[in-house]
C-alpha cells in the first residue's frame, strides 16, 4: 500500500528507470561487532610467564650444580596448572578483563617463587637457624590459596558497585582488623619490633595486609558520597582553596589512625601507605591540592613528635641516615642490602651465582635486594618496569570506567600498589627510612599474598566492566535509523 504522495511521485516522472534503492529492500544500519576479549592473548603471555619461570629455575639449578630435581618439575607443573586455572576463572567470569594484568602477576609471583627457591638453597649451605628451609614449597601452597580467593572474588563479587553499599561496614572491619594487634600481648603479636602478627598455632596472618583493601573501599564509597563535603570551598590562601575548619574532620580522622599505627603497632610501613593512599583518592575526588598540602604537613608533624617521643621511630630514622654507625647491629640489615647492590652492579651476578642469603630476612622485606644482586640493574629495571604495567593498566581502568565510585577504586587500587612499590624500593636503597613492606606477589609470605590477589580480583573486576561492550538490541528493537520512514500527505 502506498500514500497519496508517494502515487504523486510516480506519476511526475513517467517511465523513469527504477532507481536501486526501489529494487533492493533496505538493510538495517550496519552495526560495528564488539571488540575482541583478547582472553586468548592472555593464555599465550601466560605461556610466556611460564617458560621464563621455568628457564630461570633451570638456571638456579645448573648455577648451584644440583642436576635436574623432582622440585624443578613440580614447582614448573603447579605453577602451570596454578595460572591455567586462574585463566579459566577469568575468561568464566570476568571476560572482557585487561589481559594483560594476569600475566604481569603470573610472572612476578613466578621470579618470587625462582628467588626464594634459590635462597632455599643457599640456607643449606649456612649453619643452621641462619634461613628457613622449603619456604618456595610454602610459597607454592599461598599461591595456590591466593588463586582461590581470586576466582572466589570473581565469582561473587558480580559487579563492584555493589561494593559501594557496604563500604561503613568494610571500614569499620578494617579498623577492627589494624587495631587488633595493638592489643594483643607482645608475645603474640610482636615480630621483629612490630606489633603486625596475629599468631596462632601453626601459622601467623598480618591483619594490616587485608585491612588496607577493606579501607580502600570505605575511603571510595565514602568519598563518593561526601564529595561535596569536600569540594566546598573556604578562604583563598596564596593560590589555593582552603577548605573549611569543619570539614577537615575526615582527615583528621585518617591522620590519627595512620599516626596511631605508627605509635602503638610501630609499622611504619602500614602508616604511611594507608594515609598517603588516602590522600590520593582525595585529590583524584576533588582535585583540590590544598588537601595534599594539609595532609602532607599533618602528618610530618606527627612524624616529627614521634621520632622526638618513641625510640623505634628514632632507630629506623638513624638506620636510614647512617647505617654504618652500628655495621653489626642495628645497621646490618641495611649494610648487608647495599653491598648486594652493589656486587650485583648492572646485569648481576646470574641466577644463583650470587650470596643473597647474607642479607637477613632476604625472601621478605628484602627480596628486591636478591634481584639488585643476582640480576643487576638491568633485571631490577625490568622487574619494576612489569609493575609499572600494572599500575599503568589499573589508571587506565579507572579512566575507562564510567561509574564514579569504579573509577576512584581503581585508582586508589593502582595508587596503594605503586605506593607500596615506592615504599619498598626506597626503604631497601635506603631513599627512606626501612619500613617493612613486602613486595607485592614477590615476597615470601602469605597474609601479603592472598591481599594482593585479592586487589588483583577486584581490579580486574572493574576493567571487565569498563571494556566490556554495551548490551545488544533485542530483534525486535531495530535501531531508530534503520526504520522505513513514509511521507504522509496532509489532507
Amino acid at each position: 500500500m502506498t500514500t497519496p504522495g508517494q502515487e504523486k511521485g510516480r506519476e511526475d516522472t513517467p517511465g523513469r528507470a527504477p532507481r536501486r534503492e526501489d529494487t533492493q529492500p533496505q538493510s538495517p544500519v550496519a552495526v560495528a561487532p564488539p571488540l575482541p576479549n583478547r582472553r586468548n592473548s592472555e593464555l599465550v603471555l601466560l605461556g610466556f610467564a611460564a617458560v621464563i619461570t621455568t628457564v630461570a629455575l633451570l638456571i638456579v639449578e645448573a648455577n648451584q650444580e644440583r642436576g635436574l630435581q623432582m622440585d624443578l618439575v613440580q614447582f614448573t607443573v603447579g605453577f602451570v596448572v596454578l595460572f591455567g586455572g586462574a585463566h579459566l576463572a577469568v575468561r568464566r567470569y570476568a571476560p572482557y578483563a585487561d589481559p594483560l594484568l594476569l600475566p604481569v602477576v603470573a610472572l612476578l609471583n613466578g621470579l618470587g617463587l625462582v628467588l626464594i627457591y634459590r635462597l632455599d638453597l643457599s640456607a643449606h649451605t649456612r649453619p643452621a637457624g641462619i634461613l628457613p628451609g622449603g619456604n618456595a614449597n610454602q610459597q607454592m601452597l599461598w599461591t595456590l590459596l591466593g588463586i582461590l580467593v581470586f576466582t572466589a572474588v570473581l565469582m561473587f563479587v558480580h559487579d563492584h558497585r555493589m561494593l559501594a553499599r557496604y563500604g561503613y561496614l568494610c571500614g569499620l572491619a578494617g579498623l577492627v582488623l589494624l587495631a587488633i594487634p595493638a592489643v594483643l600481648p607482645d608475645s603474640v603479636a610482636e615480630q621483629y619490633g612490630a606489633k603486625i602478627w596475629i599468631r596462632l598455632p601453626g601459622f601467623s596472618i598480618q591483619p594490616a595486609e587485608f585491612s588496607k583493601i577493606l579501607l580502600l573501599i570505605f575511603f571510595a564509597s565514602v568519598l563518593v558520597t561526601k564529595r561535596s563535603l569536600f569540594t566546598s570551598a573556604g578562604k583563598h590562601v596564596f593560590g589555593m582553596d582552603l577548605p573549611r575548619p569543619r570539614d577537615l574532620a575526615p582527615l583528621l580522622v585518617a591522620w590519627i589512625g595512620s599516626i596511631g599505627v605508627m605509635v602503638f603497632e610501630k609499622d611504619l610501613g602500614a602508616s604511611l601507605l594507608l594515609y598517603a593512599t588516602f590522600l590520593v583518592l582525595l585529590y583524584v575526588a576533588t582535585e583540590k591540592l590544598s588537601w595534599v598540602i594539609i595532609g602532607l604537613s599533618l602528618f610530618s608533624v606527627g612524624s616529627l613528635v614521634a621520632y622526638q617521643l618513641f625510640d623505634h621511630v628514632r632507630v629506623r630514622v638513624q638506620n636510614w641516615l647512617d647505617p654504618f654507625a652500628d655495621p653489626d647491629g642495628a645497621g646490618y640489615q641495611m649494610v648487608q642490602s647495599l653491598f648486594s647492590f652493589a656486587t650485583g652492579g648492572i646485569f648481576g651476578t646470574g641466577l644463583g651465582n650470587g650470596q643473597p642469603g647474607t642479607v637477613p630476612d632476604a625472601s621478605t622485606d628484602f627480596i628486591i635486594a636478591a634481584v639488585g644482586e643476582e640480576l643487576g640493574l638491568v633485571g631490577l629495571a625490568a622487574v619494576l618496569m612489569l609493575y609499572t604495567i600494572v599500575i599503568i593498566r589499573g589508571l587506565r581502568t579507572a579512566i575507562a570506567v564510567r561509574d564514579s565510585f569504579g573509577k576512584l577504586l581503581a585508582a586508589g587500587l593502582s595508587a596503594a600498589l605503586a605506593l607500596q612499590l615506592f615504599i619498598v624500593v626506597g626503604g631497601v636503597t635506603k631513599l627512606i627510612p626501612q619500613t617493612g613492606l613486602t613486595t607485592p606477589w614477590m615476597s615470601y609470605g602469605g597474609s601479603s599474598l592472598l591481599s594482593n590477589y585479592v586487589l588483583l580480583a577486584l581490579l580486574l573486576r572493574v576493567s571487565h566492566v569498563a571494556r566490556r561492550p554495551l548490551s545488544t538490541r533485542g530483534p525486535n528493537q531495530a535501531p531508530i535509523a534503520a526504520a522505513n520512514t513514509e511521507v504522509i500527505e496532509k489532507q
